[in-house]
C-alpha cells in the first residue's frame, strides 16, 4: 500500500502574524508550524504503516523553508518527503494551491491520499476536496476513524452530533480531523535521520497537466479585499463609583443606553 500525505507549514499564530502589501501572509517572517489536522493524518498513515507495511509519501508546498516539516513528518515516521517549491506558485489560493499539488500528485503511486480537514491559517477546508477532484477520485471528509478491508477504505465521518460509516473503492482520498488520534512523538533515533535525510525538491517544470493560467496569485480567483491583524481593543473606561448602588445604577444605565435591556 502506497499512502500520500499532504501537510502545510502554518504560522504559529501564538506569535501573531504578519502580511505583505498584496494582502498575502508573510509566511518568511512568522514562526511556523505543521498543521494540526495535517498532523493527525500523518499519524493516520504511520498506523497504516504499522499495521500493513505502507510506504508514506509526505508532500508539501510552501517556500523552502517547509522542508522543516517534512523532516519533522520523517522523524515521526514517514519514508519519504517532497517539497513543491517555486516563486511563480507563490501567493496561491485554494484552487491554485490544489491544481499544483494535484499535479505533484500525478507523478506518484498511490492507493490513499490524506489531507487534514483544514488548515489554521485559511479554515476554508477545501483543499483536500479540490486535489481529489482534479485528480478524478472519491473523497471521504471529516475522519475520525479510518480501516483498511481489502482494496476499500471504511471511515467514520464526523457529522453534527452523530457520524456516518462511509465506504470507498481505493484509490481515493481522506481528509482528517485534528481528532483523528493523537500524534506520535519524533523519536531521537527518527530526528537523526531525518536531518540527513535527501528531501527531494520539485518546481513548476516536474507539475504534471497543469496550466500556468491556474498557478500562483495570478491564477486565484480569490481576490482579497483587505487583510489586517487582530484587532487591537481600546483601554476602555474606567469607573470607581463610591457605593454598589451607584456601581448597578451605573451598569443598568449603560445597558439600557446599548438598547441590551
Amino acid at each position: 500500500m502506497k499512502v500520500i500525505v499532504c501537510v502545510k507549514q502554518v504560522p504559529d499564530t501564538k506569535g501573531g502574524v504578519k502580511f505583505n502589501p498584496d494582502g498575502t501572509l508573510d509566511r518568511a517572517a512568522m514562526l511556523a508550524i505543521m498543521n494540526p489536522d495535517d498532523k493527525a493524518g500523518l499519524e493516520a498513515a504511520l498506523r497504516l504503516k504499522d499495521q500493513y507495511g505502507a510506504e508514506v509519501t509526505v508532500l508539501t508546498m510552501g517556500l523552502p523553508k517547509a522542508a522543516d516539516v517534512l523532516r519533522e513528518a520523517l522523524a515521526m515516521g514517514a519514508d519519504k518527503g517532497i517539497l513543491v517549491t517555486d516563486r511563480v506558485l507563490g501567493g496561491a489560493d485554494t484552487w491554485a494551491t490544489s491544481t499544483t499539488i494535484a499535479g505533484a500528485i500525478r507523478n506518484l503511486e498511490y492507493d490513499l491520499i490524506i489531507t487534514g480537514r483544514q488548515a489554521i491559517d485559511g479554515d476554508t477546508a477545501q483543499v483536500g476536496p479540490q486535489i481529489a477532484e482534479h485528480l478524478g477520485i472519491p473523497v471521504i471528509s471529516y475522519a475520525q476513524d479510518i480501516k483498511i478491508e481489502g482494496d476499500k477504505v471504511v471511515v467514520q465521518r464526523q457529522y453534527d452530533d452523530r457520524y456516518h460509516i462511509l465506504e470507498a473503492q481505493m484509490p481515493c482520498l481522506i481528509t482528517a480531523l485534528s481528532e483523528l488520534n493523537d500524534p506520535r512523538y519524533m523519536t531521537p533515533g527518527g530526528i537523526f535521520d531525518a536531518c540527513a535525510a535527501e528531501i527531494t525538491t520539485w518546481g513548476r517544470a516536474d507539475l504534471k497537466d497543469v496550466e500556468d493560467s491556474n498557478l500562483g496569485l495570478a491564477g486565484s480567483p480569490t481576490k482579497i479585499a483587505k487583510a489586517s491583524d487582530k484587532v487591537r481593543k481600546g483601554a476602555g473606561e474606567k469607573v470607581v463609583p463610591e457605593s454598589p448602588e451607584e456601581a448597578v445604577s451605573y451598569i443598568v444605565g449603560k445597558l439600557t443606553e446599548k438598547h441590551i435591556i
